[in-house]
C-alpha cells in the first residue's frame, strides 16, 4: 500500500489479500470519520457576505475560493468564463449584469452545495 497525501493505492499479490487490505482501510477510514471533500460552513459564510468584484484581482480572489470547490459546482468553467475573461491582462475591466448574473449564480450553487 502507498499513501501520499490524499490519495491510497492499495496493490495486492491476489485478490484474497486485496480484499483484506481493501476492507481494512476503508474500516480505518470510517473509525477515524474521514468524510472526504466537502464544503467548509465558515467559508459559506464568507462567500454569501462577498460583494461584487470591482477589479481583476477581486475576481481572481473570489474565482480562487470558488474554484476549490469547483467539483461541487457542475459545468463551473463555462458558467464561470464571463469572470474569467475579465483577468485578462488585455481586456478592459467592464463589470455588467453578465458577469453580475454569473457571480450571483456561483454564490448560490456553491451554498446550495
Amino acid at each position: 500500500m502507498i499513501v501520499f497525501i490524499d490519495d491510497i493505492l492499495i496493490y495486492s499479490k491476489d485478490e484474497k489479500e486485496h480484499k483484506e487490505q481493501l476492507k481494512a482501510i476503508l474500516e480505518l477510514l470510517k473509525k477515524e470519520e474521514f468524510q472526504g471533500i466537502y464544503v467548509d460552513p465558515a467559508k459559506i459564510e464568507s462567500i454569501k457576505d462577498w460583494e461584487s468584484p470591482k477589479s481583476p484581482t477581486e475576481i481572481r480572489q473570489f474565482l480562487g475560493l470558488v474554484g476549490y470547490y469547483r467539483i461541487f459546482i457542475e459545468g463551473f468553467s463555462k458558467i464561470a468564463k464571463p469572470m474569467t475573461k475579465l483577468t485578462q491582462k488585455k481586456v478592459k475591466f467592464e463589470w455588467g449584469d453578465k458577469q453580475e448574473a454569473v457571480f450571483q449564480l456561483l454564490k448560490q450553487k456553491l451554498c446550495s452545495a
